[in-house]
């Protein structure tokens, strides 16, 4: 099977049974609009396969989400993303949008400004006019003093405000209902349907200022009209780009499709357009240059055909403008300076750009850095996953990456040490092992068979292996041996030399004629063979008694060891007499001892691990204790009496922990 086909088909195995309906839903779907089915049926399995595929798209987002953001780099380039780029790109867009709305805000005030300076214009040329009409000659007639001063001001406004009409008329009606009664002047934007009997223009929007002429005759009005037409339009804010002024109408509700727009209670549709005439978007300077769209409310008066008149018809004015051209007027009054401080932005956007660059290939930097140790401490989990644990992290940095790589070295070259020293102590458990099984058989695996005589012995080793040693051997029909050693030391050391001696002392007792050896002979050859085959700090504590139960003589060596006893009774011997530890002066000359055995006696012979156990207030169990407690026990069996001494011992510690080894023989002669 191909790489492809695997990978096909372990893809179809992770889908569940619900992924699987809903792609078949989702195909049945397409297939469906595919071939135009009508609805019923179709529309239901339709609306199905939408939901499916709702179902299918939140699946394969949350298994890209998760494939994406396993790998750490990609979580920092995500985190990165969250934390740097998307609030500058935010910041940006904040600062994008408040230049928009800054800039509009200049091209309506712009527009706004030249507007009302003309209208203010065309009211000072009225107020104008109206005191040059009080101070004219008296010889001077009414038309003759009008038509004058209309000729004066055609004469210095007419570039200004082209299309400026003057007229005079004794008619105040149209002043008291667009003014308002009490009011002698008006200026603004008046706004009227065409051919109003009020005004008589033929023009729906102007530039108006009326105001009352007083004379001896009564009180007349001078009215200076500037349509807003295409070529005013053309003349007005150099600035901006193309104007349009669009006039709205009252909605009568009978087109309920038109766009309306509501103000004061009341709602307006689009009328008249007013496009000023060969006016165009200035070419701009640079690419962020992007024109700016502005829509902006001017407030006109509007004079209805029947007189009626309202105080707020809106007049939309739709321009646009460079933002280039709006900067120069928002620095024409810094003058020379404008220069330098367009220069100092400049530099400063420079140097923000740059930081930036120096912030992101730092990021970036990091980023891999980062990334590159997490990959190669991923790596070297693998290898030591695998088992290879002297794959090492190559250290290149003396960071706390760098830190963290050298201890994971570390870490590894700890556990292979671990596992080096665990397979050596295994090893040496596993040899330990052996030696005590060897060691097991060493002791006596069966008893002496002789008449009159039940020996029974429990050793307790401190650890797997013990130094403490007995035997048993007959010697003849009616002689046997018993012997019993504390080696020096602990463990495997003092194993090995107690099979030494074990072996030096069989080797002697079994000889021919050896139960007529006296034991202090006996004794005086391990000695010299201890001396001779170990160090001078090794040494053995030694105790050989030799019981004949023809005689019931009982001969015995103790060479440094714990004295045994006899108890017979309720009173005890003990048997003392010997001489100094073996191993340690060649030539030295041990003593033997001689006693008649009564009848029904018990030999117990110890070791010092059965006396040394302290209680909770470090007093030692000692010999006194451990005589009592035979005492107490003499009539019983041999193995009874070694086991309720152990006990006795374990009892007086209080835990079963023990600190030497523990060994115990029990002879009963009868």
């Amino acid at each position: 099977m191909t790489p492809l086909g695997a990978k096909l088909k372990a893809f179809w195995r992770s889908l569940s049974w619900l992924e699987i309906v809903s792609f078949a839903f989702v195909i049945l779907g397409a297939i469906l609009t595919a071939a135009g089915t009508p609805g019923g049926i179709s529309g239901f399995l339709k609306f199905i396969s939408v939901l499916a595929g709702g179902y299918l798209l939140f699946r394969v987002i949350g298994w890209w989400r998760t494939r994406l953001l396993w790998s750490l780099r990609n979580r920092l380039i995500v985190a990165y993303l969250f934390i740097a780029v998307v609030p500058i790109l935010l910041i940006v867009t904040l600062v994008g949008l408040a230049g928009r709305i800054l800039y509009s805000q200049l091209g309506a005030y712009l527009l706004y400004e030249d507007i009302h300076r003309r209208v203010e214009m065309i009211a000072d040329i009225a107020e104008h006019i109206a005191a040059a009409h009080g101070t004219l000659p008296k010889g001077v007639s009414q038309e003759e003093s009008e038509r004058v001063l209309a000729a004066q001001s055609h004469a210095v406004h007419d570039r200004e405000l082209p299309g400026l009409k003057i007229s005079f008329s004794e008619d105040l009606s149209v002043l008291r209902k667009v003014a308002g009664l009490g009011r002698e002047s008006f200026a603004g934007l008046l706004q009227q349907d065409v051919a109003s009997p009020l005004i008589g223009q033929e023009e729906a929007l102007s530039l108006v200022s009326m105001r009352t002429l007083v004379e001896g005759r009564g009180q007349r009005m001078v009215m200076l009209r500037v349509p807003v037409t295409p070529d005013f339009l053309s003349t007005i804010a150099p600035d901006l780009g193309s104007i349009q002024f669009n006039l709205w109408e009252r909605s009568t509700g009978s087109a309920p499709n038109d766009v309306t727009y509501s103000s004061g209670g009341l709602e307006y549709h689009p009328g008249r357009s007013i496009v000023a005439s060969n006016r165009t978007l200035q070419p701009g300077m640079f690419w962020i240059d992007t024109p700016v769209n502005i829509v902006s409310r001017l407030d006109s008066v509007y004079v209805g055909r029947d007189g009626s008149v309202e105080p707020l018809r809106p007049v939309f004015a739709l321009f646009n403008a460079r933002p280039s051209r709006l900067n120069g007027r928002i620095f024409t009054s810094l003058g020379e300076l404008r220069g330098s401080y367009l220069i100092l932005f400049i530099l400063v956007g420079i140097i923000f750009m740059l930081i930036e660059i120096a912030a992101l290939i730092t990021g970036v930097v990091l980023t891999r850095r980062i990334t590159k140790a997490t990959g190669d401490l991923y790596q070297a989990t693998q290898y030591v996953q695998a088992g290879d644990f002297s794959h090492r992290i190559p250290i290149e940095r003396q960071d706390q990456l760098g830190v963290l790589g050298e201890s994971f070295n570390r870490m590894t070259s700890s556990v292979s040490e671990l596992i080096e020293e665990q397979k050596q102590r295994q090893k040496l458990e596993n040899e330990i092992s052996i030696a005590r099984e060897v060691q097991n058989q060493l002791f006596p695996m069966s008893l002496p068979s002789v008449p009159g005589v039940e020996i029974e012995a429990i050793c307790k080793a401190a650890r797997t292996v013990s130094g403490d040693y007995y035997d048993f051997i007959q010697l003849s029909a009616t002689h046997v041996a018993i012997a019993i050693a504390d080696i020096s030391g602990k463990g495997i050391s003092a194993a090995l030399l107690m099979a030494s001696l074990q072996a030096a002392l069989r080797s002697q007792v079994l000889a021919p004629d050896s139960q007529s050896m006296s034991t202090a002979e006996l004794v005086s050859r391990l000695n010299k063979h201890l001396v001779r085959n170990t160090g001078d700090d090794r040494f053995a504590t030694f105790f050989i008694a030799v019981y004949d139960s023809a005689t019931r003589t009982l001969r015995y060596t103790n060479a440094g060891h714990l004295p045994s006893f006899l108890i017979c009774r309720g009173s005890a011997m003990y048997l003392d007499k010997g001489g100094m530890v073996l191993g340690v002066v060649e030539e030295y000359v041990y003593e033997e001892g001689s006693v008649v055995v009564p009848q029904d006696a018990l030999l117990v012979g110890y070791s010092d691990g059965l006396v040394e156990p302290e209680n909770v207030y470090g007093e030692e169990f000692g010999i006194r204790r451990l005589q009592d407690a035979a005492v107490r026990v003499q009539a019983s069996a041999p193995l009874m009496v070694a086991e309720s001494l152990m006990a006795a011992a374990e009892e007086w510690a209080g835990t079963p922990e023990q600190a030497d080894d523990m060994t115990v023989i029990v002879a009963r002669l009868r």
